[in-house]
């Protein structure tokens, strides 16, 4: 073989080691990205997925990897003090770095950490350049040795141009356009959730359920809730993470949320719902140890009716929010504050309804409510699951049993009962559907209330609403909105204000 064929054959072999590095991370439509930082994604300091990026949130560096799924807020996220930068090419996150500012806030240019890949690349690059060198030192010395060195070297050569296939990626450009959003939900941009998500140490469990599980976590020397779902409830997470995701639901007494994030443990997958942390714990395991004077009484079923009021309104304004109908309000799923208010959490079975808009989305959950909680039109199945009334107004028989609950535990004449779920001189524990339906529907069963609340102005005042509640007829019961109205009329007229009571805390 002659010089100049040993030549070519070294420059081709060269030329496709070098596209075989970058074939490894895109044969299988995968990009290799530098990896830093990130918990159980990084291999070596890289990672491999759709998209590279690079982000820098309240000082904390991350360089990593992730799905074209992750699209949603990621890439074009508006957060106070977050930088972020997505790319496509190989390790093309290695070298980016923030702005000199953000929001007005110095930033820290981040050090140069060593990538073994990098370097090996290039040392491997620079033999391979030195190697052609030599080879075309030797052919020259060669040519001229046997008098064959022309004018013009590379006259006579038949010249191979090699040429990189055309890739039929999209322009991911374009991709991110149509899936950005203004981020206008109650919680963090997306990205900044999973970065911070990432952050988080669980605890202490502090619950179990069928749903899963709820953790104590800090992130950032704060305590936050982590709701870890099961894997046969992966629907309730789905729709919870799409309403906090999708509706302006920032209100005192609904559960404040902060992130959602699907994470990898033990080989199997966590579903992770991020939210505010109340120590006191649900109105239910509260009620087991705690009694309540009046006062106490009426701000916590007041708080309780302004969170439905929320939830029931539709707002319409540049930022709506659409009427939600909540499907499983109950003791379990309302949380008590410190202040001795309650937020209601738990959007796993919502119902959307916009009028302006002209829909109803009632989800995808296959997951039933409470049935100690149900309405009679649910229990007979006379229900009209057409009309979004419906489900708002079996929200307000539920409301009237969770006041029922909270009501047995107030002091009235030093007389209190003890704590007893709705019906439970009715039913089993677990009651079945059947049986529900019969105490409810058939035999048209209320709750008992005591006499001792009826000595009482302000518990006389809810036992009232309590009745008006549960009216077999749904159209009948009151709305959220009378609810909260006639008990924030009974606060003030009896001299028992929310903001006086929270002074004498």
């Amino acid at each position: 073989m002659e010089s100049s064929s040993l030549l070519t054959v070294v420059l081709v072999g060269a030329f496709l080691w070098i596209s075989a590095i970058h074939a490894d991370s895109k044969d299988d439509g995968k990009v290799l990205c530098t990896c830093e930082n990130g918990k159980g994604t990084c291999v070596n300091g890289t990672c491999k997925g759709d998209i590279c990026f690079y982000s820098w949130v309240h000082g904390h560096e991350e360089r990593g990897c992730f799905s074209k799924v992750y699209y949603m807020e990621q890439c074009f996220s508006k957060f106070d003090r977050l930088f972020m930068h997505c790319c496509r090419e190989y390790l093309c996150n290695a070298f980016t770095t923030p702005p000199p500012n953000i929001n007005g806030e110095p930033t820290t240019t981040p050090p140069e950490l060593s990538r073994p890949e990098l370097w090996i690349t290039l040392s491997l690059l620079l033999l391979i350049t030195t190697a052609s060198m030599c080879g075309l030192v030797l052919f020259l010395r060669f040519r001229r040795a046997h008098g064959r060195l022309r004018n013009d070297v590379h006259g006579d050569r038949d010249v191979t141009m090699l040429k990189v296939p055309d890739g039929d990626d999209p322009t991911y450009g374009d991709i991110f356009d149509e899936f950005c959003t203004s981020g206008s939900g109650t919680g963090l941009p997306y990205l900044v959730q999973r970065t911070m998500a990432r952050q988080i140490s669980l605890v202490q469990c502090v619950g179990k359920g069928r749903y899963g599980e709820v953790w104590r976590g800090t992130w950032m020397g704060e305590s936050v809730a982590v709701k870890i779902f099961s894997s046969r409830d992966e629907q309730s997470w789905f729709r919870e993470t799409e309403i906090y995701n999708t509706v302006q639901l920032r209100h005192d007494n609904i559960l404040g949320f902060i992130a959602s994030d699907m994470t990898s443990k033990n080989s199997s997958t966590q579903l992770w719902l991020v939210t505010h942390f109340h120590e006191l714990g649900s109105l239910y395991d509260f009620l087991q140890y705690s009694s309540l004077e009046p006062e106490s009484c009426l701000r916590m079923c007041l708080s309780v009716a302004c969170g439905l009021v929320h939830l029931h309104t539709e707002i319409v304004s540049s930022q709506e929010k659409p009427a939600i109908a909540h499907r499983d309000l109950k003791s379990r799923n309302i949380l008590v504050k410190r202040n001795g208010q309650c937020c209601i959490a738990d959007l796993g079975l919502a119902v959307i309804h916009s009028q302006s808009h002209d829909y109803l989305d009632v989800g995808n959950n296959p997951r039933v409510g409470t049935k100690r909680y149900m309405a009679p039109e649910v229990l007979d199945e006379t229900i009209r699951m057409d009309v979004f009334e419906s489900y708002k107004q079996t929200d307000i028989w539920a409301l009237g049993l969770v006041f029922w609950e909270i009501s047995r535990r107030t002091i009235v004449n030093g007389i209190v009962e003890e704590y007893c779920p709705p019906f439970f001189d009715m039913v089993p524990l677990d009651p079945s559907f059947e049986e529900m339906k019969k105490v409810v529907c058939v035999d048209q069963h209320k709750p008992s209330l005591h006499n001792r609340l009826h000595s009482h102005p302000i518990l006389s005042a809810i036992a009232k609403i309590m009745k008006e509640c549960w009216y077999q007829s749904p159209p009948a019961r009151l709305t959220a909105l009378r609810v909260r109205k006639t008990l924030s009329k009974l606060d003030h007229d009896s001299d028992f204000s929310t903001e006086k009571l929270k002074r004498d805390i």
